[in-house]
């Protein structure tokens, strides 16, 4: 039995692609998308047939970027069991109405194409407006993940919301820590590993039912180190390489002993303080939201450049 086969019997893989080949070939749980994804899978030509729709002149740009990711979320769902994220316009990160709205004309356009909201996950950066958003939406039966979490600020007000589930980014904590200390990392010491096991382990304490998924892999070693967890979304050049290993895998993660009731809830003020004294949460947040605008912005160039 391989890696990816061991690892699927302790933790719920997710694909992290819009690609349909890796997707069939890896048979994931989940598939998530974001707007880097989702401007690769378009440049690579597999969705051209979406494309046709798309007049320079008389489209709405922005309406069929909507349309367009449901399209490919339909796609997907085809192709997997359980949910596909769909990710809100970065550009509204810090509008709580705005996201509100966004969200629910994506569930729309999904339920029109006959697909039920409780396979869909709205994804939202977990700035505060975003996180509260996503409390709205919670109650209203629209299921979401909050992507871009880097502290454990962030992951206690996902909990506070009662969010479905937070993608924890361990690739990009350990791509600050190594540039600011220069050290290297093992699988165990890696800041993104612990990190999550952190957010993981007071969820537990505590019963907290929101999902906690690992995301923004660098290695194999940060996969394994965190096998057990609720979910781990994947990149297709790391499922591959777990594919092709018959090496042991070992759960990493275990339940605390004894549950406890929930913590209070986290304040907008010491939410914020606890961000803002994170250097490394602060910085990768930022960049994050500003690298996602900038996918979304060249998808919106690809498609008016078109003739």
């Amino acid at each position: 039995m391989n890696q990816l086969e061991q690892l699927k019997k302790i933790t719920k893989v997710v694909a992290d692609t819009g690609e349909l080949a890796a997707i069939e070939t890896f048979k994931p749980q989940d598939a998530t998308t974001n707007p880097s994804l989702i401007l690769k899978a378009i440049q690579s030509g597999q969705y051209d047939h979406l494309l046709e729709e798309f007049s320079p002149a008389t489209t709405d740009v922005e309406d069929f970027i909507d349309k367009l990711g449901v399209e490919i979320g339909d796609t997907i769902l085809k192709l997997v069991p359980g949910y596909v994220s769909t990710e809100v316009n970065a550009r509204l990160s810090f509008d709580t109405e705005q996201t509100l709205a966004k969200a629910r004309k994506l569930i729309e356009l999904y339920e029109a194409k006959g697909h039920s909201r409780d396979r869909i996950l709205i994804k939202i950066a977990s700035t505060w407006e975003g996180i509260q958003a996503a409390r709205v939406l919670e109650k209203e039966g629209i299921h979401c993940n909050l992507t871009l979490l880097f502290c454990m600020e962030q992951a206690q007000a996902c909990a506070d919301a009662n969010v479905t589930l937070i993608s924890p980014f361990v690739g990009r904590i350990l791509d600050w820590y190594k540039k600011e200390t220069g050290e290297t990392y093992t699988g165990e010491t890696d800041p993104g590993v612990v990190s999550v096991r952190e957010i993981y382990q007071r969820y537990k304490t505590h019963g907290y039912q929101t999902i906690v998924m690992g995301a923004s892999f660098r290695n194999k070693d940060e996969i394994l180190a965190l096998a057990g967890c609720d979910r781990l979304t994947i990149s297709p050049a790391l499922l591959t390489e777990l594919a092709e290993s018959d090496d042991t895998v070992k759960p990493a993660l275990s339940m605390p002993a004894e549950v406890l009731p929930p913590r209070a809830e986290i304040s907008e003020s010491e939410f914020r303080l606890g961000l803002n004294q994170n250097a490394m949460a602060t910085e990768k947040l930022a960049e994050g939201i500003r690298n996602f605008i900038a996918d979304h912005d060249k998808l919106v160039q690809l498609l008016k450049n078109r003739t």
